[in-house]
């Protein structure tokens, strides 16, 4: 069975490319995919967007209104980093069903990845740092009210604290919220996830490496999970833009294999989203992103 990776053309909403978020690398990610034959051309697993009810599960009804009928208020949206236009609510909504069908599917199969998602800034009241719907705390909260799951964790390695998610489970239980970040990097004010740990600026692969067995180990007691959501962000990159840590390609290959490989040894499903990666060299940040679904790959 081929890796199961979850992609809809709508996870673009096609910004102009001089926008400070580089939108267009999620078209350029999964063109890469498929010329690469990480995935066949018919062998996307496209999500439907996601039911305003699931929104509801981890967001305030008056914030999911305002969203689908592109309300949002002005201020909030200087916070997101962009306007909440039509196009813009079309792809939260699909970035968030992708991450909910990439759920499903790693429970079927074990292993699952999306194209996006990783948007750990939004919280219950509102979006902020270009997260306007948290994915990943909708699909667990969807997965959990399903019955699908008990336990979750939430083993995040995107460069930037998740801020969002913290918050929305800070008192759920059966959520173990992780964040590996840098520690003087956005959000300026930090929320308390069940395990932080905060990097110096320019932390390289060696040093970040020798930190995951022990964390890993930690969380997998803690959270004694049925699924994990890994957010394989790339901005810890000594390149990102925004990143202000120095892990190679390498580094971050090392890493993605070493979270996937010790959850699937011990058969607990993984769901992975992308996460953040900031460049005004799209191909070059494209690629990046594809780590994961190469490193996930061996695994299947």
């Amino acid at each position: 069975m081929p890796l199961p990776i979850v992609h809809h053309p709508a996870f673009d909403a096609r910004f102009d490319e001089k926008h400070r978020f580089p939108m267009s690398k999620f078209s350029r990610l999964a063109e890469i995919l498929v010329e690469d034959g990480i995935v066949g051309r018919d062998g996307w697993h496209v999500p439907a967007p996601a039911l305003p009810s699931w929104l509801r599960l981890a967001h305030s009804s008056r914030y999911v209104d305002q969203v689908l009928h592109q309300a949002v208020p002005h201020e909030m949206e200087k916070a997101i980093g962009f306007s909440v236009d039509e196009r813009v609510t079309m792809r939260s909504l699909c970035a968030t069903g992708g991450t909910v069908l990439t759920a499903r599917l790693a429970l079927a199969e074990g292993l699952a990845c999306n194209t996006a998602g990783g948007s750990h800034h939004a919280g219950r009241d509102g979006g902020a740092g270009f997260s306007v719907f948290n994915d990943v705390a909708v699909a667990a909260e969807v997965l959990l009210a399903d019955g699908d799951i008990r336990r979750v964790l939430v083993f995040d390695c995107d460069v930037h604290q998740g801020d969002g998610t913290a918050a929305i489970f800070a008192d759920e239980p059966d959520v173990f919220t992780l964040s590996i970040h840098g520690a003087k990097n956005y959000p300026p004010v930090k929320q308390r996830s069940d395990l932080d740990v905060p990097l110096a600026d320019a932390t390289a692969d060696a040093a970040y490496l020798a930190l995951l067995p022990d964390l890993l180990r930690h969380a997998l007691g803690a959270a004694r999970p049925d699924l994990v959501f890994y957010n394989a962000g790339v901005d810890p990159h000594a390149d990102d833009r925004l990143g202000r840590l120095s892990l190679s390609d390498e580094g971050l290959a090392e890493r993605d294999r070493r979270v996937i490989g010790f959850f699937r040894d011990r058969q607990i499903p993984v769901a992975a989203v992308i996460g953040g990666g900031y460049s005004r060299d799209i191909e070059t940040l494209a690629r990046r992103h594809t780590i994961l679904h190469r490193v996930a790959s061996e695994f299947v």
